[in-house]
């Protein structure tokens, strides 16, 4: 399992992919500051920007909650010509990478509290951005996708337009590790319940998709599935999609499986911002 979180966690910065390109038509600026933060340092957020009233896509990284960097959509899209973002925006969406305090800077809530302010300036500077803040949808992976799903269901103004979960943890009681220790700080058990998405869902909650490796080890494909019975208990839409042989990070299954849930997300993403 070690093995595996030093495989999957982003590249140090001496050998890691240089940004990419934008497509044409697409203006891409870098680290602009989202949120200061008394004794702590600026959160940025990563832009590719399309122009017209496009719909958005906020980004939220993964890496245990201790690691991890914003443009980094995980290992199986690192070497893509062009990369993820520049596919989204391609496809017609803005896309807004953001930061967020690890848990060595910070314990929860201050992750949520931080991409809920990543979404409070996006929405605010959105006239100036070109992008339709009744139209964003939430996508993370790992870590960040439990922090897309806890702002999908905790977000009402705006009403998020959908959320895409890359094997999400959803309830932090289920598998607690050192990961999540870190993140909560002290006691955990007093927070795992609370910090975990499913203790949050509600019947009037955006669209969510799912996407779990059957093989995962490290974040149990049970996370969605916990996830998913509750929307449906409620009469949430969500779509669950398991991935056969698929380990966390989607190790272990083919380039074109990988290329298949990438579609698959950006079709989902598509439908719910029209």
């Amino acid at each position: 399992m070690s093995a595996l979180r030093d495989l999957i966690v982003a590249p140090h910065p001496d050998v890691a992919p240089l940004p990419d390109v934008a497509p044409p038509g697409v203006r891409v600026i870098r680290g602009v500051p989202y949120a200061e933060l008394d004794g702590a340092r600026p959160l940025e957020v990563d832009l590719w920007l399309p122009g017209g009233n496009a719909p958005l896509v906020l980004f939220l990284h993964g890496g245990a909650w201790r690691r991890g960097r914003r443009d980094d959509m995980g290992m199986r899209t690192r070497g893509w010509s062009p990369g993820p973002f520049a596919r989204l925006a391609a496809a017609g969406f803005a896309v807004a990478c953001a930061d967020y305090r690890l848990s060595g800077e910070a314990t929860f809530p201050a992750q949520l509290d931080d991409v809920r302010a990543a979404l409070r300036w996006l929405v605010l500077r959105s006239a100036e951005l070109g992008v339709d803040p009744g139209r964003i949808v939430v996508w993370g992976e790992s870590a960040g996708g439990h922090l897309a799903s806890l702002l999908a269901l905790t977000s009402d103004e705006p009403r998020l337009a959908g959320a895409v979960v890359w094997y999400g943890p959803a309830d932090l009681t289920l598998s607690p590790g050192p990961p999540e220790s870190l993140l909560l700080g002290g006691d955990p058990a007093d927070k795992a319940r609370a910090a975990g998405p499913v203790a949050h869902v509600h019947a009037g909650a955006p669209p969510f998709l799912l996407v779990h490796g059957e093989d995962d080890t490290l974040v149990p494909c049970a996370h969605s599935q916990a996830l998913a019975g509750r929307l449906r208990e409620v009469g949430a839409p969500v779509d669950l999609r398991l991935v056969p042989s698929a380990e966390h990070g989607w190790h272990g299954v083919s380039d074109e499986v990988v290329e298949s849930i990438f579609d698959v997300s950006l079709r989902f993403a598509l439908d719910v911002s029209r």
